[in-house]
């Protein structure tokens, strides 16, 4: 039986699984029905079976999983790729809204705004894979937790070192990583948005910054609410939940706009 709430939909970033979510869903059940799945080639995911595996197949394969729950539009959030995701997936006309969160895929076609992101996840990528036989003792450690995902993060040292090795396990399970990170895509500007969107862009971005990535955003969706979440790393979740619940439930309607954002008020702010 249908709860009569609406369905709302959380997608994660490249190399991540749904545990990127984990602090935050709590703090949506009451207003949605979500529903946070792991995207495809992703660790616990659907498998790729076509190589290599372009956005827009991982996207194909979201609109599979909202069709085989029956789910004809549903509120959608995303991060990084997860925001690209949940745009493209408005643009196909299933979002009645969509919070994405520091959203990738806003670059330009010479690689404004993707050669140093894509060379910041690749460090990390092999800086993972390098140190995976001292991960579960280093990472008991809050100060190595903090230093070594310093580029997603400000304050990783609040995650458990479970939470911290499940990260890595996830990095390293992730079939699609070179795939994904060598991709040409990227989100195209569109004379009207399909509903309502929040580009909630991370103060404290390392990998994609407001400054570069939501400025071409900005420019692309001149109709979308741009809002700076303060204090946070590109992977906002890990952060702040209850800051991400927030812009999320404010950009479905379910609570009123928060306040701990600012709106861009020069040129370096953007």
């Amino acid at each position: 039986m249908s709860s009569g709430k609406s369905s709302l939909v959380l997608f994660h970033g490249v190399t991540m699984s749904a545990a990127a979510w984990d602090g935050v869903v709590p703090r949506l059940t009451d207003h949605h029905d979500v529903v946070a799945p792991t995207a495809l080639g992703h660790r616990g995911g659907p498998a790729a079976l076509d190589r290599p595996v372009k956005v827009r197949d991982i996207v194909d394969a979201a609109e599979r999983m909202l069709d085989e729950r029956g789910i004809a539009k549903a509120h959608l959030a995303g991060n990084s790729l997860g925001g690209w995701m949940a745009i493209e997936l408005a643009l196909r006309g299933r979002a009645l809204s969509v919070c994405a969160l520091s959203p990738a895929g806003f670059w330009d076609g010479g690689g404004h705004g993707q050669t140093a992101a894509v060379a910041k996840l690749r460090r990390m990528v092999a800086l993972v894979r390098l140190t995976r036989p001292i991960q579960p003792l280093a990472l008991r450690s809050a100060v190595i937790r903090r230093l070594s995902m310093r580029d997603i993060a400000c304050h990783a040292d609040r995650l458990t070192p479970a939470q911290a090795l499940a990260a890595t396990t996830d990095l390293l399970g992730c079939a699609v990583t070179d795939d994904v990170l060598g991709t040409e895509e990227q989100i195209a500007s569109v004379p009207e948005l399909p509903c309502p969107i929040t580009l909630a862009w991370s103060e404290k971005d390392a990998i994609l910054p407001p400054s570069v990535n939501g400025r071409i955003a900005q420019e692309r969706f001149p109709q979308a609410r741009f809002e700076i979440l303060r204090g946070v790393g590109h992977v906002p979740m890990i952060d702040d939940p209850q800051l991400v619940a927030a812009t999320i439930l404010a950009t479905t309607g379910a609570v009123p706009v928060i306040t701990n954002v600012r709106a861009p008020s020069s040129d370096a702010d953007r």
